[in-house]
């Protein structure tokens, strides 16, 4: 479990594709000698475990599935990557809950500078449109953020100057691929209707 706020933003020292399908990352950064085998750490927003650490990166794989549902595929070496590690019962809950299971990805279709900040559109498949909600939660990239509108399948979403900075969306632009998580409470209340015959809110 996380709370899609970016720790740090890492860097892909190496990609590489496993015999029969599947990848392994490589992820340069810098609470790498305090990892521990089997931790789960969100890359991106897709939860990953690692399998091996060293004092500068840690190891992680990524299965067919993950491949199939993320960006995860398209990253290369020296790709930045968001990174959180997972929520502690220490840990102030500072975003809203994620669960690193990325349910699909996104266009970027436009981004508007304001006078101080950004405004991301992202496109989305239909199918999911009934799990957001205008002033809702959304996950993109790792990074909890909040719907600012919507509009049949496609989302807006402010980015402030600080988010911009210290993650990765730096580097994106129109036409790049996001992954998104929506809101575990919308896909329980939307999955809750159907099993009773309402297919909608």
């Amino acid at each position: 479990m996380f709370t899609g706020i970016v720790q740090e933003v890492g860097r892909i020292k190496s990609a590489k594709s496993l015999n029969g399908g599947g990848m392994e990352f490589e992820v340069n950064c810098s609470f790498a000698s305090t990892c521990h085998l089997d931790e789960s750490i969100a890359i991106n927003g897709a939860c990953h475990t690692v399998t091996a650490f060293d004092e500068e990166s840690f190891t992680v794989q990524s299965v067919e599935e993950t491949l199939r549902k993320t960006t995860m595929g398209a990253l290369v070496n020296g790709s930045l990557v968001n990174l959180e590690r997972s929520l502690t019962l220490q840990t102030g809950i500072e975003g809203h809950l994620v669960q690193g299971h990325v349910d699909t990805t996104g266009i970027i279709t436009n981004i508007e500078k304001e006078e101080t900040g950004w405004l991301y559109t992202i496109e989305f498949d239909d199918e999911f449109k009934n799990v957001i909600v205008g002033r809702g939660s959304i996950t993109m990239e790792g990074i909890s953020l909040t719907i600012a509108n919507e509009q049949n399948n496609e989302f807006t979403v402010a980015i402030i100057p600080y988010t911009l900075e210290h993650t990765n969306l730096k580097d994106k632009k129109v036409g790049d691929a996001l992954n998104l998580e929506f809101d575990v409470i919308g896909k329980y209340v939307v999955k809750y209707l159907a099993s009773i015959g309402r297919d909608s809110l």
